[in-house]
């Protein structure tokens, strides 16, 4: 290498997701070549589904046209941003300035990075769950932040432990993240619990950023940290139609919060992109209008889905929650989970991700995506049951 990578660069390796899916193509190169099936893929959350029709037809019918093209403003258009306000009063009761209180993204995951960069100078402290998203960590560590993990345990229904946080030493912690539904356990948030984390953060001046992009899945009650009394005095929240939308490849997410926050990450932003494709934005107003019957038709599958997953669980001997909400089942087993999961892959040809990647609390577990179809989740659990006869 011609020069030495900045030191921020050691303190982070390449996203586990990004290795493993490089060593799955190896092993179905060999397997195509032995004429052997390919791996069952049971790993990334990546719905399979199509998005609304109406987001379609907006993108088709925008993208021939001449002003499409051209570069969008950093702020999105109002109509995106009005369309994101009414979204998140109709589902989450929570009233939002368009003008002010909400900067679309590109993908939430983006709001990790940026958020991090607009608050974080070397040596400050981040509070991050474990198990929680490695992303966080990552994005934390870019910024030479110091880590402070809190436990999340299945004992306490993978909430926070309020009399441990209170016992550790805050002295220089900034900003708090939570992730509800959580992932990858799927517990659920409650109204009280977003109460508890408010007056948590405003006792200790700690900015909380809550990633909220599972709330529509398996869950018949989306919550917003912000619908919580005097949380848009300490929190941001990260929004996406990546799962509730089936829309991950389109890359349309949000930030929401108090207008003074919002300005700083402008500010960060700003510097990276030149706002979104217009016929995406176009796109995501459609898609942000969907009524209930959307997010009925789209749970009836992951239910489905959820069964077909449990009962990979039942025969591979994991425990796990059968009302799990969030696009994962995550289970618990007698082993450490990676050694699980090898097993699975090198004799069933099925990838199961091991849940050590989510932090040391999730040694002893595993996850399985539910954006496989009950057929392909099915056929999977055939394959794991032959591999245990051979």
């Amino acid at each position: 290498m011609i020069i030495t990578p900045a030191r921020r660069t050691r303190s982070v390796q390449e996203y586990y997701f990004s290795r493993k899916l490089k060593e799955i193509d190896r092993l179905n190169a060999a397997r195509t070549a032995a004429g052997e099936d390919r791996i069952i893929n049971l790993g990334i959350g990546s719905p399979d589904g199509m998005p609304p029709a109406s987001a379609v037809e907006a993108l088709l019918a925008a993208a021939p046209l001449h002003d499409s093209h051209a570069y969008q403003s950093y702020v999105g258009l109002p109509a995106l941003r009005q369309a994101f306000a009414d979204w998140y009063s109709r589902y989450y009761h929570v009233t939002l300035d368009p003008n002010c209180e909400i900067q679309p993204l590109v993908g939430s995951k983006e709001g990790i990075l940026l958020t991090s960069l607009a608050f974080l100078d070397p040596g400050d402290k981040v509070l991050v769950p474990d198990p929680g998203y490695p992303t966080y960590t990552s994005a934390s560590r870019l910024t030479e932040a110091e880590i402070v993990t809190y436990d999340l345990t299945e004992k306490r229904g993978w909430q926070p432990d309020f009399d441990a946080l209170e016992a550790m030493d805050l002295t220089g912690v900034k900003i708090m993240w939570t992730n509800y539904p959580h992932m990858p356990t799927g517990a659920s948030a409650t109204p009280e619990l977003y109460a508890r984390i408010v007056d948590f953060a405003l006792r200790h001046n700690i900015l909380i950023v809550n990633d909220n992009p599972y709330s529509f899945i398996l869950n018949d009650n989306p919550l917003s940290i912000l619908s919580t009394p005097r949380a848009m005095e300490c929190c941001l929240e990260l929004n996406s139609l990546s799962k509730a939308h089936n829309m991950a490849g389109w890359r349309i997410g949000l930030i929401a919060g108090a207008a003074d926050l919002i300005a700083e990450v402008l500010k960060v932003k700003s510097q990276m992109d030149s706002g979104m494709f217009k016929p995406l934005q176009l796109a995501a107003v459609e898609a942000l209008a969907q009524g209930p019957e959307w997010f009925k038709e789209l749970n009836d599958e992951y239910r489905r889905r959820r069964v077909a997953a449990g009962r990979i669980f039942d025969a591979v001997g994991a425990k796990y929650d059968h009302d799990s909400a969030g696009l994962f089942l995550w289970g618990r087993v007698d082993r450490p989970g990676e050694e699980v999961s090898d097993r699975i892959l090198r004799d069933a040809g099925v990838f199961i991700t091991p849940g050590f990647i989510f932090g040391h609390n999730g040694d002893r577990y595993i996850r399985i995506s539910l954006c496989a179809p009950v057929p392909v989740l099915e056929k999977a659990l055939d394959k794991i049951l032959k591999s245990q006869v051979k």
